[in-house]
């Protein structure tokens, strides 16, 4: 489980330092995303043009933290959840902001390297009709 535990506290690491490149690293070939940017799911395979212009929107890269990271393994298939926030500032803001969210991550031991193949984020919204997205909560 600490192979795990490096895999995705590193991933969180390289994105404040921008490292585009590290980051894909990490991604098995097909992974499956579901991000908190549009659309409802991210096209197949991890896009480090894409990545690269979401970081390059920012003032600085986003800093990302990871909470409550729990592990779960079985042979060559593990998933991990985690309570984690993002701070950043959007490029031209005056204000930065910070802001907590959910996250399920599935990763497989491919050729002896643990890799992403499943992330699913989240932001929990209101159910009292507003749809308002919770991003005030903490943990």
């Amino acid at each position: 489980m600490e192979e795990i535990r490096k895999v995705i506290e590193a991933r969180a690491a390289l994105l404040e330092k921008g490292d585009v490149d590290a980051i894909v690293a990490y991604y098995a070939p097909q992974v499956v995303q579901f991000t908190l940017a549009p659309p409802l799911r991210q096209p197949a395979g991890m896009d480090p043009a894409g990545l690269a212009a979401w970081i390059a929107g920012f003032e600085a890269p986003p800093r990302r933290e990871v909470t409550q990271l729990e592990i779960t393994t079985d042979g060559d298939v593990a998933f991990a959840t985690s309570i984690d926030s993002m701070a950043a500032t959007p490029r031209g803001a005056s204000e930065g902001f910070r802001m907590w969210y959910r996250v399920t991550t599935g990763l497989r031991r491919i050729d002896g390297r643990w890799l992403i193949t499943h992330e699913h984020q989240s932001v929990p919204f209101e159910m009292d009709g507003s749809l308002r997205a919770s991003v005030d909560l903490e943990p």
